[in-house]
């Protein structure tokens, strides 16, 4: 068994110890339906979405008619379906942001799941940051991090000199929530010592009229 087999298989297990009870009876049908089927459910239906940004083009209305819906999945096996059809991050040109989100939450700081909460921010070398987006996209799908109903999703944004991962949350005025998370997010991903965790609410974002500038918290 190679290295990639054996990180698949150990996330498989995950993923189905890590099952809890579904939030809806939408959900407990729709995890029936795939048990009948050999699939394996996962607790959450997801989407990746895919942003090609023109440079130096800001406006919202923009940002929006760029965000194309690519792939969803809602099993095990859609989701190895899926990922290993995406392009990698290395081969990715810039600017480009690459979403996972939870169906039915767009990756709009607007979007009603979205608007009350924020983002912690993580800056990598170009180098290392394809095997840390890859571990984080298998954390939220195999449902892993604590916290994870306060969780909408991740997002990987290609830039010219570094590559940025940030992980969006509901709920930017409980403190607790939010330190919680980013210390959970640290040991899980196994953060060097060294890089540097910085947070922002969405309200910020939409008065700035920028992701990754002017962050609130560092940590």
């Amino acid at each position: 068994m190679d290295a990639s087999t054996e990180k698949r298989t150990e996330t498989d297990k995950n993923i189905i110890i890590s099952q809890s009870e579904p939030d809806s009876s939408e959900e407990r049908e729709r995890q029936s339906r795939e048990l009948k089927a050999g699939l394996h459910p996962l607790k959450n239906k997801f989407v990746f979405w895919y942003t090609r940004r023109t440079p130096g083009v800001r406006s919202q209305t923009s940002y929006e008619d760029n965000i194309k819906q690519i792939m969803d999945f809602s099993t095990v096996e859609g989701f190895w379906v899926c990922y290993c059809h995406l392009a990698r991050p290395s081969s990715l040109p810039s600017p480009t942001d690459l979403h996972l989100f939870k169906q039915g939450i767009r990756p709009l700081w607007e979007d009603s799941a979205n608007c009350n909460g924020g983002k912690w921010i993580i800056r990598f070398k170009k180098a290392v940051s394809g095997r840390f987006w890859e571990d984080l996209v298998l954390a939220l799908v195999g449902d892993q991090l604590d916290y994870s109903d306060n969780i909408c999703g991740v997002v990987l944004s290609i830039r010219f000199n570094e590559d940025i991962l940030s992980i969006w949350n509901r709920n930017a005025s409980d403190n607790q929530v939010v330190m919680a998370l980013r210390d959970n997010i640290k040991r899980h991903l196994k953060l060097p010592h060294g890089y540097v965790m910085e947070y922002k609410p969405h309200d910020a974002s939409l008065r700035d009229n920028s992701s990754y500038r002017n962050t609130w918290l560092r940590g």
